[in-house]
């Protein structure tokens, strides 16, 4: 397939694993979960799963039960978390699955106590989120009890988690978070008070595990930490993060070379003319394929060469165009869009920078007609 597209997205599965045990041994004893929804940020949620679990993590987590149910079809045995409530006509196939459902609602508990009746399968551990300020979805903190209190009067269910999701851990210096650990730790009183535990209590994301130790309970949850990437600018000096390794790479070859005249615009809008003549590269990936419209616009570069080369133009739905000056460039040169060539590396968080969005977006972008390579 990379013959024939020649564009393709390299995914280190070592590099995977490295993360997953630097993050393990960080965050010990707490248990590592390692997020794989959204085809493991781009990466492909199957062969990042099996790295993970390699290298120390030991629960999954994904955002819809169609997530989990892939997993499951490729033989990944390891408890996965879903991370909103699944709707009450999916708890069936929850239950058949073996999924672990995330609930915050007294509907939603009702939901998996009849689906666990009807299957006649064992008592259904669930998780109940509390939203201590993030007012996505979630339990309010001051109804958190009345749903725990709901799991506990099934038979059919049991408190095996409680846990919440931080809003800015990704700024350290926000004072937020504190403020929704306090919180959180308040519910985990109320609770305790009330004869209630969960066996598993976690409220780190990546941010949270990287930067907020105190947030680590028994498990923390990573998600742009296990591809190697910092959860954002502010996090990227800190020890733990210099320690990870990104593992997906964005890669093609160029396809065409002519030479443009001093003058002479290219793609569409025509501009930038050239200020002198140059070798132009046409490359075969495009917006289609994950490389954002707007880093034609904002001085977006890739690699050839060993040597950071600018666009010449619009990033266009298939093909971007590389101003390579006067150096010599043939079809078949290898590109680097993401990733290290030679001394030279662009990472996500430049394109991010440049085109003024976050890293995630830009991963879970990559086109699903841009075929993975593992290595």
């Amino acid at each position: 397939m990379t013959a024939a597209r020649r564009a393709w997205a390299e995914v280190d599965l070592g590099a995977i694993r490295h993360n997953a045990s630097l993050l393990a041994e960080l965050v010990a004893p707490a248990r590592l979960c390692a997020v794989v929804k959204a085809a493991g940020y781009g990466h492909g949620s199957v062969a990042v799963a099996r790295a993970a679990l390699g290298g120390g993590a030991s629960w999954l987590a994904v955002a819809l039960v169609e997530e989990g149910e892939l997993l499951r079809r490729h033989e990944i045995e390891a408890p996965i978390l879903l991370l909103s409530e699944p709707p009450a006509d999916a708890m069936d196939d929850v239950v058949a699955l073996g999924l672990t459902p995330t609930v915050y609602t007294e509907q939603g508990v009702e939901a998996a106590a009849k689906a666990v009746a009807s299957a006649g399968a064992p008592p259904l551990a669930v998780h109940l989120k509390v939203d201590t300020g993030m007012h996505r979805v979630g339990a309010p903190a001051q109804d958190a009890a009345a749903v725990a209190l709901a799991v506990a009067h099934h038979p059919e269910l049991s408190l095996g988690g409680l846990w919440t999701h931080f809003a800015v851990a990704d700024e350290p210096a926000h004072p937020f978070t504190d403020i929704q650990c306090a919180r959180f730790d308040a519910v985990i009183t109320e609770l305790v008070a009330r004869g209630l535990s969960a066996s598993l209590v976690h409220a780190a994301n990546s941010a949270g595990a990287l930067a907020h130790p105190g947030s680590r309970h028994d498990m923390v949850r990573c998600g742009i930490a296990i591809y190697g990437v910092a959860p954002s600018p502010a996090l990227a000096g800190i020890d733990a993060v210099a320690g990870l390794r990104p593992a997906l790479s964005l890669r093609a070859k160029v396809s065409y070379v002519r030479r443009v005249s001093a003058g002479e615009a290219v793609s569409y809008g025509l501009r930038r003319p050239l200020e002198r003549a140059a070798t132009v590269a046409t490359v075969p990936v495009g917006y289609a394929d994950g490389v954002p419209w707007r880093l034609g616009v904002f001085g977006g570069e890739v690699l050839i060469g060993g040597r950071r080369r600018p666009l010449a133009g619009s990033v266009t739905m298939d093909q971007i165009l590389v101003d390579c000056g006067d150096d010599a460039v043939l079809p078949g040169d290898e590109v680097v869009l993401l990733g290290r060539q030679g001394t030279e590396q662009i990472t996500v968080w430049d394109w991010a920078t440049q085109v003024g969005t976050i890293a995630y977006e830009l991963l879970c972008g990559i086109g699903a007609r841009v075929p993975k390579v593992y290595v």
